[in-house]
């Protein structure tokens, strides 16, 4: 009888319509991946049934595949969207029960965590206060909303040119606040172990030829000789000698204190590095001036790269890693269970979850900024939608066939 045959056909075309149509709904769905109906015949189940003298009773649904192919991206500029470049999933956590997704937008919650629209927690690796990442294990990301911790500055480092017409000064005690005692001078804010910041002043005097006497300390401090530099015929320096109590560990290094006053570490070792300094024919000048000292800051940015490092930028300057995001990738994709929401979930068809970085052996990179689209054509679609409805039609062709036969041996 025919009508078994067109009944199946008929719901597996209802079943393809279904497919298709799902397909043509999420076309504009962030991470979405298209499916495709998979059918397979069906024969009665007879043992002593010649092989010549089979007929199929039908067909049916045999699966439901779907299509992990790379989506377009789209670029939005949003800090917390990303787009997955290759294979790997999210890995979500729904108060500790993981699920995975390719939608890539992402936004903090109160607590700083970064969740999905739905209030998942991303996971990945946490960073500690100094931006260490730990790769032990994963967690759910929490961009910290406290501020940055300073650092003393240690060291200051200035490249200058001292010029070698200049003149010794008539007046020969120094004084800070009489410039026809010193031939040149710079400052530069130093900052503390708790983050406050005093301007240091350095004087140079020139003694002799090619010999300079270095004077420092702070602006509002004490201001004395730390050491003294030599220079060759050639302009290039060539002997440190410290004042003591400072010391001179190397040429062109001067270590000295500096006092402070707000409950920091006092006194405060600095090292002036002048390393690189030269006696040219010039003006007297500075080509480098810098310090490795931090106030404290708050944090005003952050990116994420192409390995999932989240890099926050904070007020004082200072970039420093908040955490990284993981990707998990599946020996068999189609083996999750689809949850909805972009959600999958971990079977015993699709194998554990393989955790690691993006850019690591098979996982793909990230992009910040931009989103994956949805991978449905929908020209290819809608060209499915016609062939799906051209099948359900025909086999409607075969039951009323059928019956028409039927029909006919009624009336005999």
């Amino acid at each position: 009888m025919g009508y078994q045959q067109g009944l199946s056909g008929l719901s597996a075309s209802s079943n393809d319509l279904d497919v298709i149509g799902n397909n043509i709904a999420n076309a504009n769905t962030i991470g979405f991946k298209q499916s495709t109906a998979e059918f397979a015949d069906l024969y009665a189940n007879t043992i002593a049934t010649s092989v010549n003298n089979q007929i199929g009773i039908g067909t049916q649904l045999s699966g439901v595949q779907q299509d992990f192919t790379q989506g377009t991206f789209k670029t939005t500029g949003q800090a917390l969207n990303v787009a997955i470049n290759g294979t790997g999933f999210y890995q979500m956590s729904n108060n500790g029960a993981l699920t995975y997704s390719r939608n890539g937008v992402f936004q903090l919650d109160k607590n700083g965590y970064i969740t999905n629209s739905q209030g998942l927690q991303l996971m990945g690796y946490g960073a500690n206060a100094n931006g260490v990442i730990n790769s032990a294990q994963t967690v759910p990301i929490q961009v910290p909303t406290t501020n940055i911790a300073p650092i003393a500055t240690q060291s200051i480092t200035a490249q200058l040119n001292l010029n070698s017409q200049d003149t010794v000064p008539t007046v020969t005690p120094f004084s800070a606040t009489n410039s026809s005692t010193y031939n040149y001078s710079t400052s530069i804010q130093a900052y503390d172990s708790l983050g406050g910041s005093q301007q240091v002043n350095m004087y140079f005097v020139k003694t002799a030829a090619n010999a300079w006497d270095v004077y420092s300390g702070p602006a509002s401090g004490t201001i004395s000789k730390v050491g003294s530099v030599g220079f060759s015929s050639a302009g290039t320096l060539t002997s440190t000698t410290a004042t003591a109590p400072a010391t001179s560990p190397s040429t062109g290094l001067l270590n000295f204190t500096i006092p402070t006053t707000d409950g920091s570490t006092t006194p405060q070792p600095l090292t002036l590095n002048l390393t690189g300094s030269t006696q040219y024919g010039g003006k007297d000048g500075v080509t480098n001036l810098s310090q490795d000292g931090f106030a404290t800051g708050e944090l005003t940015n952050f990116s994420i790269g192409a390995d999932g490092t989240i890099s926050g930028t904070y007020s004082n300057g200072r970039t420093q890693a908040l955490g990284q995001i993981v990707l998990a990738n599946f020996n068999d994709p189609n083996g999750l269970q689809n949850l909805g929401n972009n959600e999958f979930g971990e079977t015993a068809a699709s194998g554990v979850p393989q955790i690691s970085a993006p850019g690591s052996t098979n996982h793909g990179t990230l992009t910040g900024g931009a989103v994956e689209n949805s991978n449905v054509d929908l020209t290819s679609q809608l060209v499915d939608l016609i062939t799906a409805q051209r099948n359900y039609q025909a086999n409607a062709q075969t039951i009323k066939t059928q019956q028409a036969v039927d029909q006919a041996l009624i009336s005999l």
